[in-house]
C-alpha cells in the first residue's frame, strides 16, 4: 500500500493505439490488397489492407481500407493519393468515418405474413363492394 506505486487507468484502445484507418475507393474490381499495399508503401508503415469483397460472389467491390500507424504518413498518403488515377479510375481516398449502427436483420421485401387476409381493409375508408348478382 505505501510502496510508493501508483496505477494508472488503461486507456481506451482509441487513446492508446492512434491507428489510422483510410478509406480507399473507386478502384478497379480486379485490384488486389497488394496493389493497394504498393500504393500507399511510399508514404510509411502500412498496418493492414483490406479489400472489401461481396458475400455471394467473392468479388471486390471496388473499395477497401489502409490502416497506418502515423498519423503524418497518413496524411501525406491521402493528400497525394486523393484522386489520383488508378486504372483509368480516380481514386477516393480519405480518412474513414466510424462505421454506423444499421438495422439488422436485412431480408427480402415480397408479401410478409400479415395478421389479417387480403380482404381486411382496417383503417381504410373504402369497405369491398357486394356483388351484383
Amino acid at each position: 500500500m505505501g510502496d510508493g506505486l501508483t496505477i494508472q487507468p488503461a486507456l481506451p484502445n482509441a487513446k492508446r493505439n492512434r491507428m489510422r484507418k483510410i478509406f480507399v475507393g473507386n478502384f478497379t474490381f480486379n485490384t488486389t490488397e497488394a496493389d493497394i499495399r504498393q500504393l500507399f508503401a511510399p508514404f510509411g508503415a502500412i498496418d493492414s489492407v483490406t479489400v472489401v469483397t461481396d458475400r455471394d460472389t467473392g468479388r471486390s467491390r471496388g473499395f477497401g481500407f489502409v490502416e497506418m500507424p502515423n498519423n503524418a504518413e497518413a496524411d501525406a498518403a491521402i493528400a497525394a493519393l486523393n484522386g489520383k488515377d488508378a486504372g483509368g479510375r480516380a481514386l477516393t481516398v480519405n480518412e474513414a468515418r466510424p462505421k454506423t449502427e444499421r438495422a439488422g436483420g436485412g431480408g427480402g421485401g415480397g408479401r410478409g405474413g400479415s395478421r389479417f387476409g387480403r380482404d381486411d381493409y382496417r383503417g381504410h375508408a373504402r369497405q369491398p363492394r357486394e356483388p351484383r348478382w
